[in-house]
């Protein structure tokens, strides 16, 4: 049976350092934006708060996010598997922590149909790819040109909101865009940093992350750092 699928991705407030890997060291971060799209109608809703003369505001409040999580609930209930690119390990920590609905995001993330496309290609070959680089690899638009998540924070804090909406819409437009053609074809295809294609088949389409989990580890004695599961799953406690 064909999934409904529901895109989710959220935008930070935290401005971090150029080059920086180690966005935790960087907490509360906050949220500025997100967006969710709907696979079966074609729903796309923009999520940010407002301030009091009706402008976009600085990040979303709790109550804004807790509203957002509480809509993110309704429609698993609903039927709709949440569709994320790294959402485990980025987007639903960070949820939780800044909703300051802890269980809620963790059973999203983890007891509910959740795709995460990203864990699930870290499951099976031990290591992560881009979302963009995955897009392109499938012959599709991708991430718009110059721009990217490091950047969002400085154009939000500038008052660019516009053009910060409407990259977190073309994000989840690309994510379940990604998701089906994938599907489609049978296998995942993406361009490595040296240029060239790799594909990963995907045989049973894609897994929730309860199901890539249970994937067996793969063998990454050729990585001199590889990362364990645990950098995505360990703020579930």
């Amino acid at each position: 049976m064909k999934r409904k699928y529901l895109a989710f991705d959220i935008e930070i407030a935290q401005k971090l350092p150029e080059g920086e890997g180690d966005w935790k060291a960087h907490r509360p971060l906050g949220i500025t934006c997100a967006a969710t799209l709907s696979s079966d109608t074609g729903e796309l809703q923009l999520w940010h708060g407002l301030t009091g003369d009706g402008h976009p505001a600085g990040r979303m409040s709790q109550p804004d996010l807790a509203k957002m999580v509480q809509y993110l609930a309704a429609m698993a209930d609903d039927g709709y598997t949440t569709l994320t690119w790294n959402g485990l390990g980025f987007d639903y920590d960070i949820l939780a922590e800044e909703s300051e609905m802890f269980d809620r995001c963790k059973q999203l993330a983890f007891d509910l149909d959740h795709v995460d496309m990203m864990f699930h290609v870290f499951c099976k070959l031990g290591y992560p790819v881009g979302l963009d680089r995955s897009a392109k690899g499938m012959g599709l638009a991708g991430k718009p040109q110059g721009m990217d998540g490091a950047l969002a924070p400085r154009l939000w804090a500038e008052g660019k909101h516009q053009q910060v909406l409407d990259y977190v819409a073309q994000d989840v437009r690309t994510t379940l865009e990604l998701a089906q053609a994938c599907e489609e074809r049978g296998h995942l295809r993406w361009i490595t940093r040296r240029g060239s294609g790799k594909k990963m088949p995907l045989p049973s389409g894609w897994l929730t992350v309860r199901e890539a989990l249970a994937l067996p580890v793969p063998d990454t004695s050729w990585m001199s750092n590889p990362w364990p599961r645990s950098k995505f799953t360990a703020w579930m406690g």
